[in-house]
């Protein structure tokens, strides 16, 4: 490389990495500011947090949720968990609301069910749209929801979800850490409970609400503060449209930064700063093969996929908070990396995004991966706690490792003695 071109290079990388140089940014626009503000925990701090995830809790709590099946919205075993999953909230001292709203679905549409399309390979040059603005690659196999209660070979699990869904009334759980120096501030940690195709719904999205309530017992547990406030939020209706989400958006942006009563320091829906969802977590095997299999293993270079929405209003802002998640992952995560694309999609932070800067983090690109059938579990009745690996499971614990890491330099967080 030309000696000029190398010395233009280097001033580009040194402009571009100043732009996600860990400030612990406010992403969202606060009072009295314009940008971003230095909001550091102390890095003994960070990393005394991180140690406090645990493998087999992470697990025992994906393995509670199975206990519910598929969790699908609109039925007795919904509901149940959203009952569970207050109680354990409630245990770590996470203080819990919820949000009611109706859900009336939409006149049925015919429906296909998986295995009708055969895998297939993109032709070299042929360019092919994914969910999100993604280009699909290389080998896809169908991604189509299994439908057919049938299709669950275990008997007992079968009854378990055989409850078809009714229309009506629905709710979701969140609890929130109130911050101690700035209440009226928030950022909102999310995954949604429930989910479909007639297994446990272990991965999509078990694996994302297991690792939301394990942040809120961390930040929770005894001798920590943050200065800014969490919410822990727990989604429903994801499967339908992102209906939970949406009645949340409608019900509670308006009370954004509202002290109530005045002067009491309280703050029912502290002004948002940032959203950070959690969907699918475990399994990252790698494109599937010519004949449609997927390897049985956790690839050697997974990764964590951090995406923000490049269309969205707030990109840029969202773009320094997937950065900032990356960040941490580089100091904190124990043994898997993260990357970060622009093609978030088709999950709940997409109904954040025009309002607060909204990133989620996956097992995979959403539109490039997911979309083009990478887990063969996915909306199956294979999604079973017993289709995953240990490797399988640590992938979401480090996904948990990344996003505790960057609250608690985000909230400034600390740990008593």
């Amino acid at each position: 490389m030309p000696a000029n071109r190398f010395a233009i290079a280097i001033c580009t990388l040194v402009i571009v990495a100043s732009a996600f140089v860990p400030f612990a940014p406010v992403f969202g626009q606060r009072a009295g500011g314009s940008g971003p503000q230095a909001q550091s925990a102390a890095p003994d701090d960070t990393k005394a947090l991180v140690a406090r995830l645990d493998l087999e809790k992470y697990k025992a709590t994906i393995k509670g949720l199975t206990r519910f099946g598929d969790r699908q919205q609109g039925t007795d075993r919904n509901r149940a968990a959203v009952d569970w999953i207050e109680a354990q909230l409630k245990s770590y001292g996470c203080a819990t609301e919820r949000i009611r709203y109706t859900y009336n679905a939409p006149p049925p549409q015919p429906q296909p069910n998986a295995g009708t399309v055969p895998p297939a390979a993109i032709a070299s040059g042929e360019i092919r749209s994914g969910a999100g603005g993604a280009r699909l690659r290389g080998m896809t196999r169908p991604a189509t929801p299994n439908n057919d209660p049938g299709a669950q070979s275990d008997p007992t699990l079968r009854a378990l979800n055989a409850q078809p869904p009714a229309p009506g009334a629905r709710e979701q759980v969140y609890c929130t850490k109130v911050g101690s120096t700035r209440p009226d501030e928030m950022y909102i940690v999310g995954a949604h409970m429930d989910g479909r195709g007639f297994g446990e719904a272990a991965d999509d999205d078990g694996s994302g609400t297991a690792l939301v309530m394990e942040l809120a017992r961390v930040f929770n547990s005894p001798g920590v503060q943050t200065e800014r406030s969490i919410r822990f939020a727990l989604w429903n209706n994801e499967e339908t449209g992102h209906n939970g989400a949406r009645a949340y958006v409608e019900q509670r942006a308006p009370l954004q930064g509202k002290e109530e009563p005045p002067g009491s320091r309280r703050y029912p829906e502290p002004k948002w700063l940032g959203m950070i969802q959690h969907d699918m977590m475990l399994w990252d095997h790698g494109m599937p093969r010519a004949d449609g299999t997927v390897s049985p293993e956790q690839r050697a270079e997974a990764d964590i996929n951090i995406e923000f929405q490049s269309t969205a209003k707030l990109a840029d802002q969202a773009m320094k908070l997937a950065f900032f998640l990356r960040d941490a992952n580089e100091k904190y995560a124990t043994d898997y990396p993260a990357t970060v694309g622009h093609h978030m999609s088709n999950t709940d932070s997409s109904d954040f995004m025009d309002l607060v800067p909204a990133i989620s983090l996956r097992e995979n690109e959403r539109g490039m991966q997911i979309g083009a059938g990478w887990n063969p579990h996915y909306h199956q009745a294979t999604d079973r706690y017993s289709s995953y690996s240990d490797k399988d499971f640590r992938l979401g614990l480090n996904a948990a490792q990344t996003t505790l890491a960057a609250l608690a330099q985000l909230t400034g967080a600390t740990v008593g003695k």
